[in-house]
């Protein structure tokens, strides 16, 4: 995996030495980009499920404030921190251990600018993390990416990659 674009463009991150992790494919991380890029500059993103840290670690490359990572899995924070370090990335990226479903249940409206969410596919995860941020929009605008045939709430635009989608939530 490399960065898309911005001030690490074409610089390697590791993914997580873990099976079960599913990184996102460099076409949909740059589709997802160019989907928000007007929201990047100068946010304050957040990177549910962040794995390697390749949604937040773009969005830093591109030119976000600050990126909060939020990740469960010890191998997948080993390579997370490892990438943000290897970046030279800093105070801009702030990690955090835990389970994002219950990291959004403690956001109020607008903490964030931009939020990106990459749960693990048919676990009902990314259907909960819309339904919490339908209920506060904790961040200007939320990306959701989930296995095509997973129902997600109403209210979102949804773009198709394969058997990935990305769906768009918007605060109004």
């Amino acid at each position: 995996m490399r960065i898309v674009a911005g001030e690490w463009r074409g610089r390697r991150i590791k993914a997580p030495d873990d099976d079960r992790v599913r990184p996102t494919a460099d076409r949909v991380r740059e589709a997802w980009m160019s989907i928000i890029g007007q929201e990047i500059v100068g946010a304050r993103v957040l990177d549910l499920f962040a794995g390697s840290g390749a949604l937040g670690l773009e969005a830093l490359s591109r030119g976000a404030a600050v990126a909060e990572f939020v990740e469960l899995s010890p191998r997948s924070l080993r390579a997370l921190r490892e990438n943000a370090d290897a970046l030279g990335a800093g105070d801009a990226a702030i990690v955090h251990r835990g389970d994002a479903v219950r990291f959004v249940q403690m956001l109020k409206p607008g903490d964030f600018d931009v939020a990106f969410a990459d749960p693990p596919y048919k676990l009902g995860l990314a259907k909960a993390v819309a339904e919490r941020w339908l209920e506060v929009p904790f961040a200007g605008v939320l990306g959701v990416e989930h296995w095509i045939r997973d129902a997600m709430p109403e209210g979102g635009e949804l773009r198709k990659y394969g058997d990935t989608a990305i769906t768009f939530y918007r605060a109004p």
